[in-house]
């Protein structure tokens, strides 16, 4: 982002849209909060900014909303379920007419047909990893334990799955035990995919399975990754979620990912012997 201005955050559920909003206002800028009711953490109040709260469906509201900001700029931070899409929310009259124009309700082509309305309104959306370049994961082996022999034998399983399924944005997890897989990700979320994974295996006979326990998490970012939305995000709840489900690898894509914690995903991977590799 070039001059300091006035830039709008359209917040989603979790820990990004506080680290963009903390990286914005250390860098300058006045920051407009998007808050959606039925995503987005209540504490944003409490960070001393301008924060208008619509509902998920209400793209009329956001769009006038800005405007009457005087925004012309935002990004969006933070996780909406892809399952609200189908959920009780009523879309306003420009939200409906958008969905009924798409052939594909992936996350892709909704939030980019989003991106276009909120262009041709004079809101530009930006690459929501632009302030956090920092926290963007480095290439190789993150963790003080590299991955085995095994796991980097499931990391190039995974990723050759991951990527097919990413073509299509289906999910950017695959689990996968001992060349097999477990568990792909799709409306649900990264962590519910390995909880799903974890429970899978569990629920196996141990004496008559001959899979491995230990599971590879193996997430990628989309062949064409748009950096405006859906970047793939890590942080110590995914480590701590990986850990319970008896996950020992994660595989991730470099200057790709987020890592929200920072080191502090490290720290948790380390303390659970966990093998991180980004490339």
């Amino acid at each position: 982002m070039s001059s300091k201005s006035k830039l709008g955050l359209i917040a989603g559920n979790g820990r990004f849209p506080f680290l963009v909003l903390d990286a914005a206002r250390a860098q300058g800028f006045e920051v407009v909060v998007a808050a959606i009711k039925e995503e987005t953490f209540p504490e944003i109040e409490s960070r001393g900014v301008v924060v208008h709260w619509l509902s998920l469906g209400e793209l009329s509201k956001l769009i006038e909303t800005f405007r009457g900001e005087g925004v012309s700029r935002a990004v969006m931070a933070g996780q909406v379920k892809h399952k609200q899409i189908f959920s009780s929310i009523r879309p306003d009259w420009r939200l409906a007419k958008l969905l009924l124009n798409l052939t594909t309700r992936n996350t892709d082509s909704l939030l980019g047909a989003i991106a276009r309305v909120l262009a041709d309104e004079g809101i530009m959306l930006e690459n929501s990893t632009s302030l956090l370049e920092p926290l963007l994961a480095k290439r190789g082996v993150l963790s003080k334990r590299a991955p085995s022999e095994q796991e980097l034998n499931n990391i190039e399983y995974g990723r050759a799955v991951a990527r097919h399924l990413a073509q299509f944005d289906i999910g950017q997890t695959v689990v996968v035990a001992e060349g097999a897989c477990v568990a792909v990700e799709a409306m649900e979320g990264t962590d519910a995919t390995i909880e799903r994974a974890g429970r899978l295996m569990a629920s196996l006979d141990s004496e008559a399975s001959t899979l491995s326990r230990a599971l590879t998490v193996v997430k990628i970012a989309k062949p064409n990754q748009d950096m405006r939305f859906d970047v793939p995000v890590i942080g110590v709840r995914t480590i701590e979620v990986m850990r319970s489900a008896g996950a020992s690898c994660l595989a991730i894509d470099a200057a790709k990912c987020l890592l929200l914690d920072g080191e502090a995903v490290i720290t948790a991977a380390d303390a659970a012997s966990i093998a991180i590799q980004s490339e």
